[in-house]
């Protein structure tokens, strides 16, 4: 019974945190509601979130993608993301995965538009237990490891 109880708290408090990142447009600055509305105005099925203190993330969808976009707090747009298949990776960006990391494996790809770094690609990448995100410019070039 114990046990029960224990897992039925873990559920709740779990719950509690992901909605305590979510909210609603009414919570979300004028400025960076404004910014959003101006970079992608047909946006549908938003949704807001607080990426930490000082960024704002909306998930949504446009032209028929799912895609997330971040801004300050000051209304300034930080990135785009959308996932995309493995093999929507440039040549570079596969050959400097495979040469940096071989035998690790892709689980998961994005294609970043940022204001620091112009188009980057991020990658999940796995080799038995250990796991890590890596960002590359088109070319092979490292951008975070």
């Amino acid at each position: 019974m114990k046990k029960i109880i224990y897992m039925i708290m873990v559920v709740i408090l779990i719950s509690n945190s992901t909605k305590a990142n979510k909210l609603s447009n009414s919570n979300v600055p004028s400025a960076v509601s404004a910014a959003f509305k101006v970079k992608f105005p047909a946006a549908t099925k938003v949704s807001w979130g607080k990426e930490n203190d000082k960024e704002w993330e909306a998930e949504f969808t446009f032209e028929g993608n799912k895609i997330s976009a971040n801004f300050t707090s000051d209304g300034n747009w930080v990135e785009t993301e959308r996932e995309i298949q493995v093999s929507q990776l440039p040549k570079g960006v596969k050959d400097a995965i495979q040469k940096q990391y071989p035998n690790w494996k892709i689980t998961e790809t994005d294609k970043t538009d940022t204001a620091k770094n112009g188009i980057i690609y991020e990658a999940d990448i796995k080799s038995g237990a250990q796991k890590k995100e890596v960002a590359f410019k088109e070319d092979g070039t490292v951008v975070k490891e």
